[in-house]
Order: structure tokens, then sequence, then C-alpha cells
């Protein structure tokens, strides 16, 4: 029976990486995969087939435990769905706060600071905007805003597909070093096995040589030599309003307030991700954006208008896949050192004595996260692994599964998004990118591996 659940779990997992060839949105079988999970661990633990286990490590048993068994199941779902909650309320805060600031063109502040005609110098302008713009509204987010860019600055699509490619690389490295830059960085943020100041005093280093040794060699390439083509038309429709920077940096200002506003709470960051969210949308319903602004054009503004451009479909499929990784982690499937263990800590006794280095296992990890999503890789590890908070092991968790998904386009959020934005096709991309992202990836894990292993011997 328990083979049943790993079987809906295997084919809801394939349906997601092949969303493409199946044209078919990966929430759906997220969601799908999240509640059959959920309905044959009821079935079965009510008809005593299996038991059950809790994140306290306690195992329940329907038969023996009867009412207070069920009690245990209810209260095991209960907390997941509490887990997972934390996680979207945060993520929704986030994009209504980007959303607001779109509206109000804070972003063409950012685009007008850019004047340089090199094609070199514009890969590292772009490169670096990308690398900490991530850190701060994540990576998914600075794409779709650098991607943007590019198609004001350069309009023959050859040239940008390259800009657009790099991007992915530049932003997935910002984001690995922040809480707030990659949702498997909040993810390990929010469930306390980091910290703000640990994961970026650790990951920093590492994630600026995986962004930085692929643009010194792509700068050298044939793709960024020369200057830009320009476009003599200018385009007039996007110019900025007078709540543009005003926005722009009340906004970002406000993300950035939530690891402070958590480190002087201690309450989980998603209350401080809705405390910087009601405040820029109180300024948003008082600020005039135009010099005769009436009531008939707030509405274009207004925080309504940006609930209603977020992609609700990416919350959905972050529910149904974290839900379904819950259900794995919640089945007990067999028994290590006398204690019954669930199913992703079995896995992880077995990679462990099959592969005695940890951070081989990470690394292929960071592998993986390019070929399957690192949404579940790394809610699966949370579940695998019972280390103190910034052990040695969160910290390059958050870097493998951060920047190994930039080795495919299909690999990472940032990548998808690039890739539906300019039609960047996967084949080119492997042909391309990927020895550049692999190169990244494994020189960051050595300069991380130093210092963390050989200098100064964490744990």
């Amino acid at each position: 029976m328990a083979s049943i659940i790993i079987l809906i779990f295997v084919i809801g997992y394939l349906s997601i990486t092949l969303e493409h060839p199946l044209k078919l949105d990966k929430t759906v079988p997220a969601l799908i995969m999240a509640s059959l999970i959920w309905a044959v661990l009821a079935i079965g633990f009510t008809s005593g087939w299996f038991d059950i286990i809790n994140s306290e490590e306690q195992a329940f048993n329907f038969l023996s435990g009867g009412e207070s068994a069920m009690e245990g199941f209810e209260g095991t779902l209960l907390h997941h769905l509490g887990k997972t909650a934390e996680i979207l309320i945060f993520l929704i805060g986030a994009m209504t706060i980007v959303e607001i600031i779109d509206l109000h063109r804070g972003f063409e502040v950012l685009k007008s600071a850019v004047h340089t005609k090199s094609k070199r110098k514009l890969l590292w302008i772009i490169g670096i905007l990308a690398f900490f713009l991530s850190a701060i509204i994540d990576n998914l987010t600075a794409t779709i805003v650098l991607i943007t860019l590019l198609r004001k600055l350069i309009h023959k699509r050859e040239d940008r597909l390259w800009y657009a490619a790099l991007v992915v690389i530049a932003a997935n490295a910002g984001g690995a070093w922040s809480p707030i830059g990659d949702v498997t960085t909040t993810m390990l943020w929010i469930a306390k096995k980091i910290t703000a100041a640990g994961l970026i005093e650790f990951v920093v280093l590492p994630s600026i040589v995986c962004f930085a040794i692929p643009f010194l060699i792509a700068s050298y390439m044939p793709a960024f030599r020369g200057t830009i083509d320009v476009d003599a038309r200018e385009d007039k429709a996007e110019e900025k309003l007078l709540s543009s920077k005003t926005m722009l940096f009340l906004g970002l200002g406000m993300i950035i307030s939530v690891p402070i506003f958590k480190t002087l709470t201690h309450l989980p960051p998603y209350m401080g991700m809705m405390l910087a969210l009601g405040v820029v949308w109180l300024v948003s319903e008082y600020i005039h954006p135009e010099e005769d602004f009436s009531k008939e054009r707030r509405h274009l503004y207004s925080a309504h208008k940006a609930l209603s451009r977020i992609e609700i479909s990416s919350i959905l499929f972050f529910l149904g896949i974290l839900m379904a990784v819950a259900g794995l982690e919640s089945l007990v499937y067999g028994v290590v050192n006398g204690e019954e263990v669930g199913t992703l800590r079995y896995v992880a006794e077995l990679l462990q004595n099959a592969i005695p280095n940890q951070d081989v296992v990470i690394l292929l990890l960071g592998v993986l996260s390019a070929i399957i999503d690192n949404v579940p890789l790394v809610a699966a590890s949370m579940g695998m692994y019972d280390m103190p908070i910034d052990s040695v092991l969160w910290h390059f968790i958050a870097y493998s599964a951060g920047t190994g998904g930039s080795m495919l386009i299909i690999g990472s959020a940032a990548g998808v998004a690039a890739m539906g934005m300019e039609r960047i096709d996967f084949i080119w991309y492997l042909k391309k990118i990927t020895w550049l992202a692999f190169l990244g990836f494994i020189a960051g894990a050595g300069v991380f591996l130093l210092f963390e292993r050989v200098l100064f011997h964490h744990t």
C-alpha cells in the first residue's frame, strides 16, 4: 500500500517535469498528487495498513491508538498545512508589493539608470543588478523585471537571448544567499533551519563566485563584443510617474525590513511580510501618481489591480507540491536504529549508507535541482535531515538548490519565467549556457567547502 503513495508521487513528479511536452500546467498534477497522497494515507491509516509519523518523531497506529491516533493524524495534517500556509502567505505578500511597484512604474527608475552602449559593460550592469535585486525581491521577480528592462534596451532578439540566459544565472546566484531571494531559502528560513545572518555570512561568497565566473567567461565570447544597435523610436508610454521613485524605494525598503522585523519580534516572517504589504498598500491608496489625478483613474494604480496580476497558479503549485512532500514525510516507511521513520528520512539513511560523504549527496541534490523542481527537493531534504539551525548542511543545501537550477532553463522559477517571456529554446540553452552555469556552480561549491570544511572546520 505504501508503494501506491510513492507511485502517485513519481507519476505526479514526472507530469510536473514534462509540463511542456504534455502542454499541461504543472499546478494540475501538483494539486491532484497532494490530494491523492493524503486520501490514500487517510484510508490506509484508518484501515491499519500503515502508521503515521509527526514532525516530533511520534508514530501513530490507528488499531492500537484509536481516537488519540486519529487526533495525531489530524494534528499532523494541520501542522503541515500550517507550515505550507506560512510560505504561501509570505509569497503572496512579496508578489503583491512587487506588482504595486510595477503599477506605479517604479522599475522605470532602474531602467533610466542604464546608459551604456557597450555589450560587455551592459552584461556586467545587468548581471550585478540581477544579483543584488534577486536578493531583495527574489530571483523570479528580478528576472521578470530585468527581461522587461532588456526589451527596452536591446531590440535584436538574438542578442537579447544571451543576456536573458545569463540573467537567470545571476538571479539564481543572488537569490541563494538571501532568506527572501529564493523560495527554497525562504522555506529553510521559515522552517528555522537557517538564520538570515548565518545564510548571508556563509553563502554570499560562494554565490559571488557562482555568478562572476560565468560572466567573466561570457564577457570574452563573440555574443558580447561590440555595441548595441539603438532603435531611434523612444518608448514614451512607459515614462515615470510622480509616484515611481517613492513606491520603488518604499516597496523594496519594506521587503528588506521583513528579516529585521523577524529578528526583533521573533515572529514568523509572514507576519513581517503582512505588515510590509499593509504599509505599501496604505501609501498606494493616498499617493498621487499623476499631476491631474482623478478618482476615476485610481483603480489603475490600486492594490486590488496588483492582486489580480499575481500568479495564483504558482501559489497553488507550491501548495500542492509542499503538501505532497509532507504526505511522504508523514508515512512511516521503515525502521532505523530501532525507531520508526518517515519515507524521506529512510531515503536519507539509505543515501548516507551508499554515499558516506554528505557533501557529495548535497552536490547531487544541486545537479538534480536542474532536472527536478528545487522546491520539492528542498522540502524533501528538510524531512530527511535532523541537523541544528545554521548547520553547514543547511547552508550547502541553500547554495546547491538555489544555484544548481541554472544548469537547465526549466531548472528554476527564474529560468521558466525567462523561457516564457523570451521563448528561449531548451536545446539552445543546453548547448550555449549549461556549461557556463555548471562551471559557476562547481566553483562556488568548491569555495563553500574550502571555507567550511578545510579552513574553519564547521559542522
